[in-house]
């Protein structure tokens, strides 16, 4: 299997991620409207087996925060080959052909068929060129005038984004999509930090650090980059637990100590405490500040009467 279709697969699958997609790089109205804690991801593939080495097919049910609307589809198609295919909008087709197929086999008594939202996914490095309406690819479409097929695609196309407009977003997509069009040791270094203090479920910030390991174990990137990024989410991890323990301290401190200076004395050494140790693990100042409440001109102070 295409070591791009494993990793995509197991990244869309998680649920967050999938809503980062869609809610980051889907401007559409009705997007606002999905219940994401009802989505459901499918076991289905309709990918044919000539394209399976260069595409991966990601299928999503969907509903809506209103009750009386009916569930609908999101198609993922990954498109993973360096160059663009011009015929897309053809194989887009066929495949929304062959899944509503599959639905009316399964709906016996189905008398209409649900609406299907087809996004195509491409990480190439070619400027995706291709009609994402396949109308534009038929000579002399108007002859026939509504007969002829009509089917547009979404197109999200990595390279198309800006390193700045990456930056900006911070979420686990955007990072993905820097790695993918924008490589930068350092760069996805950072990134990481910020988007694992950010983002409420690490797991899925541990799906797209087992996404760059199978690419290091396939030799897409090299070990010393990955061994860079599992340090930093390590000692993110780290971290994490420890703030959640001082955040328990303090509590403590506040529910035992009855006396007002014995609280505030309390939650400072733990503070101080804590401070401590994140400087010994080579943290930035700014984000001990951020962590600790505490100023970072108490941080350097802090970290002056270690060194001395």
């Amino acid at each position: 299997m295409n070591i791009h279709d494993c990793g995509y697969k197991k990244l869309f699958s998680n649920k967050t991620i999938f809503r980062e997609l869609l809610e980051t790089f889907v401007h559409l109205s009705w997007v606002q409207d999905l219940d994401f804690e009802r989505c459901e991801k499918l076991d289905k593939s309709f990918v044919s087996e000539h394209y399976k080495e260069t595409e991966s097919d990601i299928i999503y049910k969907v509903h809506f925060k209103q009750s009386n609307r009916l569930p609908a589809y999101v198609l993922i198609l990954v498109e993973f080959q360096s160059t663009v295919q011009r015929f897309m909008a053809v194989r887009m087709l066929s495949y929304v052909t062959n899944f509503y197929m599959d639905y009316i086999a399964a709906h016996k008594n189905a008398h209409l068929l649900p609406p299907i939202f087809p996004i195509v996914l491409y990480n190439g490095d070619a400027k995706w060129t291709a009609p994402t309406n396949i109308k534009n690819l038929i000579e002399h479409a108007n002859l026939f005038d509504t007969f002829i097929p009509h089917l547009d695609y979404f197109k999200i196309a990595e390279n198309e984004f800006s390193k700045q407009e990456l930056l900006k977003i911070k979420n686990v997509v955007s990072t993905l999509f820097l790695a993918e069009a924008h490589y930068d040791i350092e760069l996805l270094k950072q990134e990481l930090i910020t988007v694992f203090n950010k983002a409420e479920d690490k797991k899925a910030i541990s799906i797209l650090l087992n996404w760059f390991e199978q690419l290091v174990i396939h030799g897409r990137h090299a070990q010393a980059d990955y061994d860079v990024l599992n340090h930093v989410y390590q000692n993110q991890s780290e971290v994490k637990q420890m703030l959640l323990t001082a955040i328990q301290k303090e509590h403590d401190i506040l529910r035992n100590q009855g006396i007002q200076q014995g609280k505030t004395e309390g939650i400072q050494e733990e503070r101080e405490r804590m401070v401590k140790e994140l400087l010994f693990k080579d943290m930035d100042i700014a984000f001990i500040s951020s962590l600790t409440k505490l100023s970072e001109q108490d941080v350097i102070k802090i970290k002056k009467k270690l060194e001395h």
